[in-house]
């Protein structure tokens, strides 16, 4: 079997989305030929846990954990708390204080290309010294943080081993990028690196098509498309339908992706249509940003609103299954036109229409298309909002919730697995 070693931040018992890819790939990799040797820090900082991920991984996977030095102690020690569990996302936060905007300019500029790059150094060490030991045939680093290519680069530069840069998420293109307050000589340095990454890497893997085209004006090295995509093991598990017609999102969901529109929609039809209200309900799964709720809240939408927090990705799968309707809006940024959001992936293999708000002419909106498993409205268009709850509000009344098309099916774990395994398979003849 050949080995590939995967240099991630993010490695269970960590949760949410950052995770999920990789630990997808370690599960069905070995059935393509490939043993996963995972390296990953020993202590890192996690926003969520999650257990259940340990399932996941599969007895032929070697996990490799080294300590890491943090910095977030910087923000504790000027916040006085870790970031607010009213905040979804400090750095794109829409209101900061002289503490977060500072916290942000030392971030930015003081931490290049984010706040793991201390561990590039010690990472690069160690791996060379245990490849020697230990020899892999392909060399993957998956970001953000972008830090872990950094580690990828110099090892595969040491050794000659064929290294894969795989971008869950672009570099300097990324939405919050912007946000990051950084000087000009910041800046170039930001980009300089990139480039470096993506000019030495043997090859380039973006998750969404937008992505891949923009890094291909970028680079003449190998860019390939290996998207997210759903398990279909985790859907293996009974639901209970409660008889209601639930909207449901899943996930992280920040402020600036606050879908207004939808909530006055759902309000006014809540105020006029008394069996409508008392079968709605909003179900959100995930953290959720104090303003969405209270945008919820003010559009008369108190009684319909349940609000779960964090559960783990079983809970959350099963929750998407129990849709009548799963949302997803889009963060209100110009950059995520080319996002294609990991939870897209799931909510396609729940079976259950998706509502997407965003950019109608974005990456989101081509895979809806595709598939055949929803629609996407513009964050304004009231008509269209309302036009698309009332359609699936019919189809709840007549028992039809489900949606199944076998262009889903090209996105199953399995299926994406063995598309990365053929590359590495490539790459390292």
């Amino acid at each position: 079997m050949k080995r590939v070693l995967v240099i991630t931040y993010y490695w269970p018992p960590s949760g949410g989305s950052g995770v999920q890819r990789w630990v997808k790939f370690a599960k069905y990799l070995p059935a393509a030929g490939w043993q996963p040797v995972i390296y990953t820090p020993e202590n890192p900082e996690m926003q969520s846990v999650d257990q259940s991920l340990y399932g996941d991984i599969p007895a032929e996977a070697e996990i490799l954990k080294r300590p890491i030095t943090e910095i977030y102690s910087i923000y504790r020690s000027l916040t006085g708390k870790k970031a607010s569990a009213a905040e979804v996302n400090v750095v794109n936060s829409q209101h900061k204080n002289w503490k977060q905007r500072l916290v942000m300019w030392v971030r930015g500029n003081c931490f290049i290309p984010d706040p793991r790059v201390s561990w590039v150094r010690p990472s690069v060490r160690f791996l060379k010294k245990y490849l020697r030991q230990h020899p892999v045939d392909v060399i993957v680093s998956t970001g953000p943080p972008h830090s872990m290519h950094l580690i990828g680069r110099a090892v595969a530069r040491a050794t000659g081993i064929p290294w894969i840069a795989d971008f869950r998420d672009p570099w300097t293109r990324i939405f919050y990028f912007k946000h990051l307050s950084l000087t000009a000589s910041s800046r170039r340095r930001h980009e300089k690196l990139e480039r470096q990454v993506l000019d030495d890497a043997t090859a380039v893997v973006a998750v969404s098509p937008l992505v891949r085209d923009e890094f291909a004006t970028m680079t003449r090295s190998r860019i390939e498309l290996i998207t997210n995509g759903y398990d279909p093991d985790d859907y293996a598990q009974p639901v209970e339908p409660d008889g209601c017609f639930n909207l449901t999102h899943t996930g992280l969901f920040a402020a600036d992706g606050n879908p207004e529109v939808l909530w006055k929609v759902l309000g006014d039809r809540v105020r006029t249509d008394p069996a409508f209200a008392a079968r709605l309900r909003l179900r959100l799964v995930g953290k959720t940003d104090a303003q969405i709720l209270d945008s919820i809240r003010a559009a008369g939408l108190s009684d319909q609103l349940v609000d779960l927090g964090y559960r783990d990705h079983q809970t959350a799968v099963r929750e998407q299954m129990n849709a009548s309707l799963l949302i997803l809006p889009l963060r209100k940024e110009p950059e995520y036109r080319a996002t294609l959001p990991g939870k897209l992936f799931e909510y396609l293999g729940s079976g259950r229409p998706v509502l997407g708000i965003g950019q109608t002419d974005g990456a989101m909106a081509q895979i809806l298309e595709e598939t055949r498993a929803g629609e996407v409205c513009d964050w304004p268009d009231e008509d269209g909002l309302r036009q698309a709850v009332d359609r699936q509000w019919q189809r709840f009344l007549a028992g039809d919730t489900t949606v199944r098309t076998e262009a889903i099916e090209a996105y199953s774990r399995r299926a994406t697995a063995r598309r990365m395994a053929a590359l590495m398979d490539e790459i390292a003849q």
